[in-house]
């Protein structure tokens, strides 16, 4: 079966991209390759529904610049659609007096990025925000939001199924290899031959892109799982909206905060611990080879040794309940360890070099005949749209 465009991978960013190369050029034949039975089964299905305003990002970086664009194209694309969400707005709180600068360079880039009405409040105000969050400082951020982006990713998919295009379940890519000019795709089912692949496999585009290419990889995907806990049913009125911690700006993560979901109840979390598989959503579940490739991998190394205070006090909360509850009582006080039960996890997909780097941008990567999305943690499924159109436009322009 031949295509002008593959994309491997059925996750939000994979279906926002086929949904925008249709658009822009109807007439290439697209096809996408999913290795589960459904759409979004991984870091879309597990996601914390924030709809991200574009506060942490470096101005002019690829997160920025897709964030902002992303944003609006996603809010203009749920209110077409009529898929319910709501811009609840944000605080971040600074909880130590040593975190006020740091909270002073947050509101100075949300500003930059365009971000207005993003500003300063007082603690009067945080308590008109949240009434039982504490802090010394803090900022409030309109632009902020929820929505539930498994039903944004089906909403993609049923467009792109409604345009012609064609989505394969059950596919996983085996091997890819060079026909002539096209890349015939070995999956689990039959091969596909197309004449450009976009690699959009999230957890396992590190693995795709090297089916084609004969050079080492340059990045290796590491597997971080993302743990939360959810506040009881009585205990909701805890927390109105969304608060969040002080990043540390030397670790790609945003500390445990609070959400309240879009599909309902409060999420509290999550930590950021290393899965010792790469679809590891559980403690328990381990795959020895994918654990022995991240731990010899010597960017994870140089990792590991620059931040192992970082990610014991990680793991340490992952196996304690009273060490998570003491973190998010930095925050609300109130929070007691029997007031949250277990809730869900995520794993993301961490991109990370041989020097030790975890790549903080989004990176998509061009070859001959293909187009690698490398590192789209989040904000991804809020700049979504962006991504697409950025990744359609460079399929556009191989296709002349």
């Amino acid at each position: 079966m031949k295509y002008d465009v593959a994309i491997v991978g059925g996750g939000i960013v994979g279906l926002a991209t086929a949904l925008k190369i249709q658009q822009k050029a109807p007439k290439l034949k697209v096809v996408i390759l999913e290795k589960e039975p459904q759409l979004a089964r991984h870091q879309t299905g597990n996601n914390s529904g924030v709809i991200h305003s574009g506060l942490y990002y470096k101005p002019g970086s690829l997160k920025a610049t897709n964030c902002l664009q992303g944003y609006k194209e996603l809010v203009e694309f749920c209110t077409r659609e009529q898929i319910p969400f709501e811009l609840t707005g944000k605080v971040v709180v600074a909880t130590r007096e040593e975190q006020k600068p740091l909270l002073q360079n947050l509101l100075e880039r949300g500003l930059q990025n365009g971000l207005t009405g993003t500003r300063s409040i007082t603690q009067e105000e945080l308590k008109e925000f949240e009434p039982h969050c504490r802090g010394v400082a803090a900022i409030h951020v309109p632009q902020t939001g929820i929505v539930d982006y498994y039903e944004v990713a089906l909403a993609y998919g049923r467009k792109f199924l409604q345009g012609g295009g064609t989505i394969f379940y059950n596919h996983k890519v085996l091997k890819i290899n060079t026909k002539g000019t096209l890349n015939a795709i070995i999956t689990s089912e039959k091969t596909i031959e197309a004449k450009l692949l976009v690699n959009c496999a999230g957890l396992y585009s590190d693995k795709i892109a090297a089916m084609t290419s004969d050079k080492p990889t340059q990045v290796k995907i590491i597997p971080f799982r993302g743990e939360y806990y959810k506040l009881k049913k009585d205990k909701e009125y805890l927390v109105k909206n969304l608060i969040y911690p002080v990043p540390d700006p030397n670790f790609p993560f945003l500390g445990v905060h609070f959400t309240r979901m879009k599909k309902g109840g409060v999420e509290a979390g999550p930590n950021a611990v290393l899965a010792f598989k790469r679809e590891g959503y559980k403690k328990s579940q381990i795959n020895l080879g994918e654990l022995a490739e991240t731990l010899a991998w010597p960017g994870f190394q140089k990792v590991a040794a620059k931040y192992w205070q970082t990610g014991f006090g990680e793991l340490y909360r992952s196996f304690s309940k009273s060490a998570f509850t003491k973190a998010l009582q930095e925050l609300i006080p109130e929070v007691q360890e029997s007031d949250l039960i277990d809730g869900g996890a995520g794993v993301r997909a961490q991109a990370c070099d041989k020097n030790g780097g975890l790549l903080d941008d989004f990176a998509i990567e061009e070859t001959s005949r293909a187009i690698h999305v490398l590192n789209a943690p989040s904000p991804a499924a809020t700049s979504s749209l962006a991504i697409g159109g950025t990744i359609a436009a460079m399929v556009i322009q191989r296709f002349g």
